[in-house]
């Protein structure tokens, strides 16, 4: 979605809804006769998980409130765009983006509160990930560490730091392994050079990155959000399988209610039911069957053995989401040294 769309056109979209809509990424789930209606502004690749996690709530929230339902609409794209929309004036009840910094940004428009990372459980991250790579079947380049993508020869699908939360991460999943391997900062950033020159195609997205990848035949590796690429295998187990490099980072995808938002559309209880359920054992489990790593330690337990154990770097290692931003993302940052120069 481009420019910026009000709340009045977004539920005009939704009407006769339930079913994916033809306009850019929007969805509509939940029951008939709705009581209450929230946006979802989310990142590319929560689709699937918030759809059945919009069935899982409703039933919640229905027990004691009459079987009064809510219509969830949902819009997905880049994380740093989506942010960028509702800046813009796409009136989300909730946001669910993939990096503190898009919710930040909103909270410096005066659109969340500035304490928003304090108000639910591990910082506002009920869910983890990380990064992996997904090969084609008989992994036929012998693709197993970050290494093996600066190769010649190797063509490498990624989304764009500039428009995508998770390329952010992906980069510094890369950064942080580089940093194990080089003695210094030149190195690593030839290292850097090196795998953004192999990169074929940087899209705005990880779901365009996975379409790339996955529907158009294009390249040799994708690097990719963990989730994403067990949907990808699970739905081609012939065409595809998971390499786990052995260092990544710890993705931490956050959310937030709209302050500005839920308070001018009276939505402030369901809104914030919705995302403190997100924390409940069934929601946690349910992030686990869509490959996301619960952060409850018990229920993250019995998916041992789906989520192979890896070292993790974190945010924290590059000082900070704010420190790592001015470094590697603003104008004139890392990123726009290595791939433009």
């Amino acid at each position: 979605m481009t420019g910026s769309v009000s709340r009045r056109a977004f539920l005009g979209l939704a009407a006769g809804a339930f079913a994916t809509l033809a306009a850019g990424g929007l969805s509509a789930c939940g029951a008939a006769g709705s009581g209450s209606t929230l946006i979802n502004v989310s990142y590319d690749p929560t689709r699937e998980f918030y759809e059945a996690y919009n069935r899982l709530f409703n039933a919640w929230w229905g027990q004691g409130h009459g079987q009064q339902g809510v219509e969830v609409i949902q819009s997905h794209g880049g994380s740093g765009k989506q942010a960028l929309e509702v800046a813009n004036g796409l009136n989300a009840d909730v946001v669910t983006l993939a990096l503190a910094p898009d919710i930040d940004s909103l909270a410096n428009e005066g659109l969340i509160a500035s304490d928003w990372q304090s108000r639910l459980p591990n910082e506002s991250s009920p869910y983890t990930s990380t990064i992996v790579f997904v090969v084609r079947r008989g992994n036929p380049l012998g693709i197993r560490d970050w290494a093996d993508l600066a190769a010649d020869g190797v063509g490498v699908i990624a989304p764009n730091p500039k428009t995508s939360g998770g390329a952010r991460w992906n980069y510094l999943a890369a950064w942080a392994w580089a940093e194990r391997q080089f003695p210094n900062e030149g190195q690593v950033k030839d290292y850097m050079r090196k795998l953004y020159g192999n990169v074929l195609v940087l899209d705005s997205g990880a779901r365009a990155s996975t379409t790339t990848f996955v529907e158009n035949g294009q390249g040799d590796v994708l690097v990719s959000w963990e989730n994403e690429a067990y949907l990808s295998v699970r739905d081609n187990p012939d065409g595809f399988e998971i390499v786990t490099p052995p260092v990544s980072i710890l993705a931490q995808p956050p959310v937030s209610v709209v302050d500005e938002s839920v308070d001018a559309h009276g939505t402030r209880e369901v809104a914030t039911a919705y995302l403190e359920h997100l924390y409940s054992t069934e929601a946690q489990r349910l992030c686990g069957e869509n490959f996301y790593r619960p952060v409850d330690e018990d229920v993250l337990a019995e998916f041992s053995g789906t989520f192979p154990s890896l070292e993790l770097a974190t945010i924290d290692d590059f000082g900070g989401w704010a420190q790592a931003k001015r470094d590697h993302f603003d104008e004139g940052g890392t990123f726009d040294e290595i791939y433009g120069g």
